[in-house]
């Protein structure tokens, strides 16, 4: 038996006694059971992605006194808050292959937008499903071709192959930002049939096909992925602004809000967008406290594991032309706070990790045995055992496409990147990069002083190009050729 196991058990028996509230309560499809036998029921797992969320924009992360996420932040002082989260590729579909697949995008086949997953690789879905779970996904998936001079399409993934063993509910739409409109769209259920919504709010429409599914009666444990757009812009412009698209009349609330700290001094499109963006936090953070009722309503809460997070942040195109595909904090630091059995600890996890980490650290928790070519790393050592916690390797490998070819390596206290500066971006790697940043994180949190080329960083450059070095490495990449910045900034 598994210590999580194990350790779930005591804490029911404990629980119990002291009537705490996270005790672990009978299953409802399991209470004719004897308790040994239903305690032994694997917990449900739920995914909740919104797109494009900031990390600081959780009350509970701090430094936002405009964000108003009253249901996050109960989740987070709660469970497990992992409050040093990176996605290991800061744009939409690579972020969500790396999740899914425990692998680097460049692994995945998906290294930029628009390309398929390898349809070879296992899953987080497919291992569950492997495992007696149902594996079903609503919202947002971006993981299908979506070319159109071969057929792709923003809107129907028509084969399941391309679904990425997600195999039982399906309503989905590949890239509903260019396919739907906040108020009025279509996703596709698993025989490609449209389910259609108008004149309701987009997030709302998906929380009600996601409570529509948690209200049915389950004979197994499931896997559900609720992937949301908000506050990811809106890009297809039909009746309807360009931007994030908050709840109609939300966004006159927050006129005025907090700027943070990183962006405020560069030109860029927080000042047009930063209020629906806020609007958008709302109602993602509604959504989540509605799911969180549903939960309990449907007596799944304490056998459900629950899992908020991001694919990557947002720099409100302050540091490129995108508003993401850099390796600030802005882009790559993602919310990331797990509650249910196993991580209702009421912690708070100081130790960089990173989206990779995510499968096999769920599967550990429901004691399925990850994928030996996984890269990715179970997080749940550092949940209860301070010597994994002193050992662990504090550094996050971050691949970066879509503005750039780029590398980068993420440690408690810097973050060093190089890029490819010829301007190629149809390639997933490059033969040759150059220094391109270097942050002091200590001394400079919001990264306004790039420290690339000057000689007194020299020997720390050094230092943190050979771990990048070994980290490429381990990710599959040819060892490049880094030249060193030459010009200070």
């Amino acid at each position: 038996m598994s210590q999580v196991v194990k350790g779930r058990r005591s804490f029911l028996k404990a629980s119990l006694a002291a009537s705490i509230a996270a005790a672990v309560p009978v299953p409802v499809e399991a209470q004719t059971k004897s308790a040994a036998t239903a305690r032994s029921v694997k917990p449900n797992i739920i995914l909740y992605m919104s797109d494009q969320f900031r990390a600081d924009f959780i009350g509970a992360n701090g430094r936002n006194s405009s964000t108003r996420t009253t249901n996050l932040d109960r989740l987070a002082l709660r469970g497990t808050n992992f409050a040093q989260a990176i996605t290991n590729q800061p744009l939409c579909s690579p972020s969500r292959a790396t999740l899914l697949t425990g692998r680097y995008a460049t692994e995945t086949g998906v290294w930029r937008l628009g390309l398929p997953m390898d349809r070879s690789l296992p899953t987080l879905a497919g291992e569950l499903r492997n495992a007696g779970y149902s594996a079903n996904c609503i919202g947002k998936w971006h993981l299908a071709l979506e070319d159109p001079k071969v057929g792709g399409t923003s809107g129907p993934v028509k084969n399941p192959a391309d679904r990425g063993g997600f195999l039982d509910l399906w309503e989905v739409a590949n890239a509903p930002e260019n396919s739907t409109q906040p108020y009025e769209g279509s996703f596709w259920d698993r025989n490609n049939q449209p389910i259609s919504y108008k004149n309701e709010y987009r997030v709302d429409f998906l929380t009600d096909r996601a409570e529509r599914f948690l209200r049915q009666k389950h004979d197994r444990p499931f896997l559900l992925f609720i992937s949301q757009l908000e506050p990811h812009p809106q890009n297809a412009r039909i009746n309807e602004p360009l931007g994030p698209v908050a709840p109609k009349g939300t966004a006159a609330r927050f006129a005025n809000p907090t700027v943070p700290n990183d962006v405020r001094a560069y030109p860029g499109t927080w000042q047009e967008y930063l209020p629906d963006y806020y609007g958008c936090v709302e109602a993602i953070d509604s959504s989540v406290g509605r799911i969180q009722r549903i939960l309990e309503e449907e007596h799944l809460a304490e056998n459900t594991i629950f899992v908020f997070l991001s694919d990557h942040g947002c720099h409100f195109e302050t540091r490129n032309i995108s508003d993401k595909c850099s390796a600030h904090e802005s882009s790559i630091r993602v919310p990331l706070v797990i509650d249910g059995p196993g991580f209702r600890n009421a912690q708070r996890i100081p130790e960089l990790v990173g989206l990779i980490d995510l499968a096999p650290t769920l599967l550990q928790a429901v004691d399925v045995p990850a994928p030996s070519t996984w890269k990715g790393r179970s997080l749940l050592p550092l949940l209860s055992s301070p010597e994994a916690r002193e050992s662990w390797s504090n550094q996050q490998y971050i691949q970066i496409s879509g503005t750039m070819t780029g590398r980068a390596i993420r440690t408690a206290d810097w973050t060093y990147c190089i890029a490819d500066l010829s301007g190629d971006i149809s390639r997933p790697s490059a033969e040759t990069y150059h220094e391109y940043q270097l942050y002091d994180l200590r001394a400079d949190p919001d990264q306004m002083i790039n420290l690339a080329g000057r000689q007194e960083y020299r020997t720390k450059s050094e230092e943190l190009r050979k771990q990048l070095i070994i980290l490429m490495a381990a990710a599959g990449e040819p060892e490049p050729h880094i030249l060193p910045a030459k010009l200070y900034p």
